[in-house]
């Protein structure tokens, strides 16, 4: 809650800033006697359909910057976690935002949600969720502005000069932060070879001290999978890893929803488990012979969301930099950080547009340019 009120004080400063600026047509040939400027206005309302991991959260995302820019919004919230969507709606009308421009409708994102993007009122759609809900999406929005943000199998790169222990334990927090049901959780770990079987160990013994249970019990530090279903289809995933010649060095089991947490080892780089996003607490940390290898195995994805690199080396952060596919690389951490105020996004799979209350705002308005004739006695 207290960072979600913090997301919306983001929000709320955007209102204190310029929302355009003077432009300078004297520095134009055919701009002479001429003076104008340019201004952003409210493109219009905008539907937010947001996941069952963070339901305040990301859903302020989206609804902070759409009442910075004054649009009408609509909150599709999950249907797992619908009841903070209808609370956060009753809060915002309380407020002082207009009745008539808040709506929360609750209900399976294919009868409401798909219903809704394809409605010609709707100007922006912004959602969060699954690659292959946003691709079906996406049919359904031609010609309003989106954000999509898709997931990702997030990978972290550790070289031979990383310091192991504080790489360790950040990977396995990265990796078993909410179950893995983070869309930047640590599921990929790319490790240079003469350090390998050290950082194994290492991560290893920081999952095997991960208390699971209950969330509400405040000594538990890892709580359960969602649904069922998906711990049948990460118990499959690995499975198949295994027989695909991985090896399980801890985890692996469950007891109900609640998942152990899981280290997998010498995984295929075609293995689902490594391709596709496992949203659960699993992490596959495989070895490398240099950085380029390394870079190649995280850039050999559909997703491009975000990604780590733990090195003391400038030069090979700065390469990780420019030469991986993501939308946006964290030096010595894992790609799980993320601070509200920055730009968050992905490339390729992962989406387009990006979050973060100032760069959402920009695909929520439209820009409108004056042009002011100077007469000839000026």
């Amino acid at each position: 809650v207290s960072r979600g009120i913090e997301n919306l004080a983001l929000s709320a400063h955007l209102l204190r800033e310029p929302v355009g600026e003077v432009i300078p047509f004297d520095s134009a040939p055919n701009g002479a006697k001429k003076w104008g400027f340019y201004k952003r206005f409210p493109l219009g309302p905008v539907l937010a359909i947001t996941p069952f991991n963070f339901p305040l959260n990301l859903a302020l995302h989206k609804i902070g910057p759409a009442i910075a820019a004054g649009n009408p919004f609509i909150l599709k919230p999950a249907s797992k976690t619908p009841i903070t969507g209808l609370m956060l709606g009753k809060l915002i009308i309380d407020a002082g935002y207009p009745p008539e421009a808040v709506s929360v409708l609750p209900g399976p994102g294919a009868k409401v949600g798909e219903k809704l993007a394809k409605d010609e009122r709707i100007k922006v759609v912004t959602f969060t969720g699954s690659y292959d809900v946003g691709v079906k999406l996406s049919q359904s929005v031609a010609l309003k502005r989106v954000a999509f943000e898709l997931g990702s199998n997030s990978a972290a790169i550790v070289l031979s000069d990383a310091d192991l222990l504080w790489a360790a334990d950040r990977i396995v927090k990265g990796a078993m932060a909410l179950a893995g049901q983070v869309c930047i959780s640590v599921q990929r770990v790319y490790a240079e070879e003469p350090i390998f079987d050290r950082l194994v160990e290492l991560v290893v013994s920081a999952a095997k001290n991960i208390k699971l249970g209950d969330p509400i019990d405040e000594s538990t530090t890892m709580g359960p999978m969602i649904s069922q279903n998906d711990v049948k289809r990460i118990s499959s995933w690995i499975s198949e890893a295994v027989m695909q010649g991985g090896e399980v060095v801890t985890g692996g089991n469950h007891d109900g929803n609640l998942f152990e947490p899981t280290v997998l080892i010498n995984v295929p780089q075609s293995a689902t488990i490594v391709q596709k996003e496992a949203f659960a607490p699993v992490v596959v940390v495989n070895k490398v012979s240099d950085l380029s290898e390394a870079i190649d195995m995280v850039n050999d994805s559909i997703y491009g969301l975000q990604a780590g690199i733990f090195t003391n080396n400038i030069n090979a952060a700065r390469r990780a930099f420019e030469e991986i596919e993501v939308g946006g690389v964290v030096v010595n951490d894992v790609p799980t950080f993320r601070a509200d105020i920055m730009p968050y996004g992905g490339v390729k799979g992962s989406g387009l547009g990006r979050e973060g209350p100032r760069y959402a705002l920009e695909h929520m308005t439209y820009i409108k340019v004056c042009v002011v004739h100077k007469p000839d006695n000026e």
